[in-house]
């Protein structure tokens, strides 16, 4: 064996086995070094946001629990869907059965679909606090931001259950052989999954945080106007703020664009989306990596989160014993 790409089997003891794809143990070395990289960093930071917003007092608002969900189900992400679907690209064959070929699109669906939708409730909750500052505190409430997130959560497993219910009701979801995990969602659920869970979402999003924007153009011009035959200085901080929104946004409506769009394309084009597809890994970890970059785009911003992080990584959140009431804001 010379390791260097001949056809092999995936189950050397079965007829019905598909044939197996060896790579080069070099090229296997790195794929596997990747998808471990790519992993441990979609965990780690969502890990940090969960731990920041668990464990001090100040941060536990509104907007901040949509980020802990959110960094929850991307977390999962890592931990769950990226080292099964790297190991299916890399081995070039499906080694985990049937059972885990059954429920493993359903998970990765699922979670994928929470992601979106906490995006979406991330998208209002700013609008409101933008557009209507003071209805703030009286229409986003703790317990109202807790009931849709289990609303999310809860109507991303029905619909995901509803759109891969061929797959999941398949007793056997091998493909033409064993070794090979098929998962086929037909050109109307395809349809019904490109509005549902793309367009629809990214419509709403942009709709939001263009309002957004122009609110907050407009009150910093209001605030330059007010202030410009007083300070220079002021006026340049409103240019600077102009700038700053209109950077946050182009980067959560182009990060969200260049991560799933590419996954709709069977679907605009009119066929079955199937993992089959040559250029089906491509798609997928387009998708995936949107789960490493989200912490980077709802956190980073931050100024709070670089400073938990510098108490985490310091481990002072286990010396001082009053470090949950730290002033972080």
């Amino acid at each position: 064996m010379d390791g260097t790409g001949g056809p092999l089997l995936c189950f050397p003891n079965l007829n019905s086995s598909c044939k197996r794809l060896l790579r080069p143990h070099s090229d296997a070395a790195v794929l596997y070094t990747l998808l471990a990289l790519v992993s441990l960093l979609t965990v780690k930071l969502n890990l940090l946001v969960i731990i920041s917003i668990s464990h001090f007092r100040q941060l536990r608002t509104p907007t901040n629990t949509l980020l802990l969900s959110l960094a929850v189900s991307d977390m999962l992400v890592g931990l769950l869907v990226m080292p099964i679907e790297g190991l299916r690209y890399v081995e070039t064959c499906w080694l985990l059965g049937w059972l885990m070929c059954t429920l493993t699109p359903y998970v990765s669906y699922c979670l994928l679909s929470v992601s979106v939708g906490h995006m979406v409730l991330i998208s209002v909750d700013r609008y409101v606090a933008i557009c209507y500052p003071l209805l703030y505190s009286s229409r986003i409430t703790l317990n109202r931001v807790n009931f849709l997130i289990s609303l999310c959560w809860a109507c991303s497993m029905i619909y995901n259950g509803c759109i891969l219910m061929g797959h999941l009701g398949r007793e056997d979801s091998f493909g033409s052989c064993h070794g090979e995990c098929v998962v086929v969602v037909g050109h109307a659920a395809g349809t019904v999954d490109l509005f549902a869970t793309f367009v629809g979402p990214c419509a709403i999003m942009v709709v939001l945080y263009v309002r957004v924007f122009v609110v907050a153009v407009s009150q910093a011009r209001v605030i330059r106007l007010q202030t410009a035959a007083i300070s220079f200085t002021a006026a340049t901080t409103a240019k600077k703020s102009e700038r700053k929104a209109a950077r946050t946004l182009g980067i959560v409506i182009a990060v969200f664009l260049m991560c799933f769009c590419p996954y709709y394309y069977p679907a605009l084009k009119g066929e079955d989306t199937s993992n089959t597809l040559s250029y089906a890994a491509v798609l997928s970890w387009l998708m995936l990596t949107n789960s490493c970059v989200n912490p980077l785009i709802y956190a980073l911003f931050y100024p709070w989160f670089r400073k938990a992080i510098k108490l985490i990584l310091t481990l002072k959140i286990l010396r001082v014993p009053e470090s949950q009431d730290t002033k972080i804001l």
